[in-house]
Formats: structure tokens, sequence, C-alpha cells
């Protein structure tokens, strides 16, 4: 089993409160059950107490595979505003559970206003996959700094320069379509350098054979999948957060049951914060190929040992420390969808010119 939980974190700009994000509670054993006691969150593995936690200290609950979860927590939690999440074994979102919508009904109003106004959807659309190609790129001339091989070097170069030829295409791109299919090649682009970015001796485990997804059919893949699953998870909180709608993006489409402008949000964070810490995970040698398991068909996902590890890493990297460019102020990389949702906020209330997306050095 593990458990994990992040510090309770807060972020002031020069006067004002962001956002504090408070605990996390990881479950992933088989057959767990969470349960409320008093003012506690229980879990019992095998009818035997393995942790407990006052709620307070709890911001939502999320929950992988096969967990049991009692109606009278999940009645606590939508009462007070606290997240249930629930993950299959691979970390694919399935369900979240929440309480009464919350946010500024003006602020929704104003969201989808400007969702039917093509202009601001191309341009807030444009800075996203700007954001997207500009921290791959950051991404890549991070690997090529750090080989020694020359000739891989040269490669990832021209994979530097090939995507900053796309960021130049994402600003003549005349609608969303075409800016779409210049994100798509430049994605191409990234992921087949990324092998170069893997420590030679990894390379056979953790070759990338292209962008898999439903299954991921190699480890890299299921590793990326699983570490999106969660930043997912946060980049919704964030919308929600911020009072917006989260169904309603503007560079990804509009469908049911998608959190469209949570995968807007996302897409910033992408390459900094998952594929880093993917590529560091497998660089230090944190995960070899046995942490994952292969399935009929050539699926291949982490294994118990190897979720428990990432999930650690996760809420650990979460907690690292970044100066914000905007704000000035050192916060932790957790807090980034927050700030980045509020300036979302901003840009539809007309109190920001443009969305201006986080970007790493």
């Amino acid at each position: 089993m593990i458990v994990n939980i992040n510090n309770g974190w807060s972020c002031s700009t020069r006067s004002n409160k962001l956002h504090t994000i408070q605990n996390t509670l990881y479950v992933m054993t088989p057959n767990a059950y969470a349960h409320l006691e008093n003012s506690t969150l229980r879990i019992d593995i095998e009818h035997q107490k393995k942790l407990q936690v006052p709620l307070h200290h709890l911001a939502g609950l999320v929950c992988f595979g096969n967990v049991m979860v009692s109606p009278a927590l999940m009645h606590r939690l939508a009462d007070e505003g606290k997240s249930l999440v629930l993950l299959d074994n691979s970390g694919h979102f399935k369900a979240r559970l929440e309480g009464p919508v919350s946010g500024n009904i003006l602020l929704r109003q104003g969201h989808h206003r400007v969702a039917c106004d093509v202009p601001f959807c191309l341009e807030f659309a444009r800075t996203v996959v700007a954001g997207k190609l500009r921290n791959s790129r950051t991404n890549i001339q991070r690997g090529m700094r750090e080989t020694s091989d020359i000739t891989e070097a040269a490669s990832l170069g021209r994979t530097a320069d090939s995507l900053a030829a796309s960021l130049r295409a994402t600003a003549v791109a005349s609608n969303l379509d075409e800016l779409r299919g210049v994100e798509g090649d430049a994605a191409r682009g990234y992921f087949s350098a990324i092998n170069l970015i893997v420590k030679p001796q990894a390379r056979a485990s953790f070759a990338l054979n292209g962008r898999t997804r439903r299954p991921p059919l190699d480890r890299f893949n299921a590793l990326i999948s699983f570490l999106y699953s969660m930043s997912m998870n946060d980049c919704r909180s964030a919308c929600e957060a911020a009072g917006l709608d989260v169904q309603l993006g503007f560079l990804h489409a509009v469908r049911p049951e998608r959190a469209a402008l949570a995968l807007d949000l996302q897409e910033e964070f992408r390459s900094i914060v998952c594929d880093r810490l993917a590529l560091t995970l497998i660089n230090r040698g944190q995960l070899t190929a046995a942490d994952f398991d292969e399935r009929e068909g050539g699926a291949v996902m982490l294994g118990d040992k190897g979720r428990r590890i990432v999930v650690t890493a996760w809420q650990e990297r979460k907690q690292e420390e970044v100066t914000h460019p905007l704000t000035g102020n050192k916060i932790p990389i957790g807090l980034l969808p927050f700030i980045q949702a509020r300036f979302i906020a901003r840009t539809i209330r007309g109190e920001m010119e443009g969305y201006l997306p986080y970007l790493a050095k």
C-alpha cells in the first residue's frame, strides 16, 4: 500500500493570497476501504486500520483501482467541498465526485460568451500551443546541453530548431485546424527526440516508439500517460477552483464528458513537469523494466511498485519551488496550475490583454 500526502502550501503575490493547496491522499492498495470515523478519514486493509487522517488536513482523496469508499465518507467530502477522484489502475481518470458548483456566475457567463468569439478562441489557443512548444524546446535544449555525444547533441539541436520553426508557424496559423496541425507535427518531432535524452544504459528498456495512449505500448508511454493523468486531475481542480467551466476549452474541441479547458491548461506543463520527471526517474535508475507489467495485446502498464515510486516522486516534485516569471515569487510547482487558471479567468474578464502561459527556464 502507499498513501502519499503532500504538504500544505500557500502562496501570496504582493498583496493578494492566490490559493492554498492542502493535502491530497492517494490510496492504491486493492480492496482498501476508506471510510468516515467521526471527523477523520480512516483506511482499513483486511479489516485492520492502516491510516487515520483528520478531514480538515485533506483537500481530496484519489483512489486507484479497486478501492472501496463508504457512502458516509462520500457525503462528508461533498459537504465540505473536498474532491473524490477515481482512477483506474493505470491512472486514467474514471470519475470525480464534487459538491455544488461554485464560482462567480458572471465569470462563467463571460467564459461562455468568449467561447463563441472565434478570434478570441484562436488567439488563446495560439498562446497555449506556443507555451507548449516553447517548454518542449526547453526540454530538448536541456538534453542537448547534458549529453556528451556530439552526434546526439547535433540531432537534438535540429529538433530544437524545428520546434522554433513550429513556434513561428503558430503566429501565422489562420484557424484552429491549422494550429492543431502545427502542434501535432511539432509533438511528433519532440517525442522522436526524447530517446536521445534517456541515458544509453536505459534506452533498451525505455525506448519510446512514438506516442501511444490507449493502451500505451511501451514503458515510456506507460509512464508519461500515468503522469499526465495525475497532472490532468490537478489542472481540472485548478480550473474549478478559479470558478471556470472546466468543460469549455478553446484549443481542445468540446465533447461530452471531456474537460477541454483542463486539457488546454495542461499543455504548458506536459514537458516541463511530467516528461522531465519521467526522464529523471529513468535516468537515475529509480524505475526499471521490472516496475512495469506487459498485458495481452501488447499493452504496457506500471506495476504496483512502479506506481508507488511515481506517485511519491510526483508529490515531491510538486513541492519543489520555482520563480514565476510574472509574479516574481518563488512558488511550489504544485501551485502553478492554480495560478495559471486565475490568469485564464482574468483574461476572460478582460483584466489581461491576453493569456500568458508559464514558461520554464
